[in-house]
């Protein structure tokens, strides 16, 4: 894997968007088709795969343990699966490079198998906290070695440990958690049960019952009864809301912009971004709405828009942690004060998303003061900074200050440290100049 920080964005002020586009696979569901394809009876194929190398990472470790996968054509995968029970002890380190979500759903998955295994990351994964996951795994009996106070990676799991079910209540909202508890939960004895504080993402439970695993949910509870098996199927990958949310932004920011986004995943724990935007007065209509393979999808219609700022609902912020990156942007753009609390989960991401896309304002002429959950921002005039913006490799910010680009009076915006950019969002450059933004890539001397 490349992750070189040579990589940088060089983005022309102004400009305005115009057509449709498909943008890369859901990388949510693309990591979680290839794990529950490899614990399945029989083969599943799946189409709408994301070849970023996140998800990439997901299925050379099920390939390491044994399970036969095809190389991806054109977001079509193919897997052999192996039963809940066939994996085998991989010979060397899981490298999850910088996909927090992978590490912790593996986690739950290799707590339950009968050998050890360790996972490991890139630099910026190897600094984030894992105990969230591994706290309540030694709850049901898993041994999980990891570093310091926080449970950083690299983790050693100890296999055999014989898991049980567990009650276990969420102290944050966190997909990764929930998902990571209920796949464990697949190799325990007795009912799993996890409650959650609000409501997350839920493509674990609902890919779950789409490869035939009885998963009830009541409220905020999901639970789930141990040896069970999973059944393969057919899955279809929607578009990633969270990458189609930076060309809704986008032209809801720029002038004359007209884009509609296909086939995008409207996942009700997913759609904050449109809700929140709307709430903005963004102009979004969703046409087309169909579900399929039990993941609703839909066309989004994206026009310019004057967006106000606001006090965004606490409810909406765990549906749209993603995408705060972006809203940040918006917040920029529009006229008056935006808040945001409750977020404190962004500190703990790829970067500290909320220290760094406030430098990132502030770089641009935008007053964003950061607070312990949240951040406040006065929309203004961007300009260009001087000096490169700073991504901190993470790839959210990086794609979120190219878009602010477009509401830069004049010159050109420089982002530096772009490389996982392809974690995510491999094609970002060339799918956004497609539309009208005046974006290039380079490697720096």
């Amino acid at each position: 894997m490349s992750h070189s920080p040579n990589i940088r964005y060089i983005v022309k002020a102004g400009g305005r968007l115009q057509g449709s586009v498909r943008v890369a696979g859901d990388k949510s569901m693309s990591h979680r088709s290839i794990m529950l394809g490899a614990l399945a009876d029989g083969i599943t194929r799946v189409t709408g795969f994301l070849e970023g190398e996140d998800s990439l990472n997901t299925l050379k470790a099920f390939r390491a343990m044994g399970v036969e996968i095809s190389d991806p054509d054109n977001g079509k995968v193919t897997i052999k699966g192996v039963g809940l029970r066939g994996l085998k002890a991989p010979k060397s380190p899981l490298d999850m490079g910088n996909s927090g979500t992978a590490m912790r759903l593996m986690c739950g998955i290799l707590a339950g198998q009968d050998f050890d295994s360790t996972l490991i990351g890139d630099a910026s994964l190897s600094k984030r906290p894992m105990k969230r996951v591994t706290a309540p795994l030694a709850l049901m009996g898993a041994r999980v070695d990891s570093q310091g106070e926080k449970g950083l990676p690299p983790l050693v799991i100890h296999g055999g440990a014989g898991l049980m079910g567990v009650e276990y209540e969420l102290p944050m909202a966190s997909a990764q958690v929930k998902s990571c508890v209920l796949l464990a939960g697949l190799y325990a004895e007795g009912t799993t049960t996890v409650t959650e504080p609000a409501p997350t993402r839920d493509h674990t439970e609902r890919m779950l019952r789409g490869f035939g695993y009885d998963v009830q949910t009541v409220g905020n509870q999901m639970s789930l009864v141990g040896g069970g098996k999973l059944t393969a199927t057919d899955i279809d990958v929607p578009a990633d809301i969270s990458s189609a949310a930076f060309f809704m932004v986008a032209a809801s920011i720029a002038s004359n912009s007209d884009i509609t986004l296909l086939h995008v995943g409207i996942n009700p724990t997913r759609t904050g971004v449109i809700d929140i935007l709307r709430l903005m007065g963004a102009d979004i209509t969703l046409t087309n709405e169909k579900e399929v393979g039990g993941e609703p999808v839909a066309d989004i219609r994206v026009r310019s828009a004057h967006l106000k700022g606001i006090s965004i609902p606490e409810k909406l912020v765990p549906l749209a942690i993603d995408e705060f990156p972006v809203l940040f942007v918006a917040a920029a753009c529009a006229q008056g004060r935006t808040v945001l609390t409750g977020a404190e989960e962004l500190r703990v991401k790829e970067s500290d998303r909320i220290a760094v896309m406030a430098n990132a304002l502030q770089s641009m002429g935008i007053l964003a003061v950061p607070t312990e959950d949240g951040c406040i921002i006065e929309g203004g005039q961007l300009i260009a900074s001087a000096a490169p913006i700073d991504s901190h490799g993470d790839h959210r910010i990086a794609m979120a200050s190219a878009v602010a680009a477009l509401r830069v009076a004049s010159g050109e915006v420089v982002i530096a440290d772009c490389a996982n950019v392809n974690t995510s969002f491999p094609g970002f450059v060339e799918l956004s100049a497609g539309l009208g933004l005046a974006i290039v890539q380079e490697v720096a001397a």
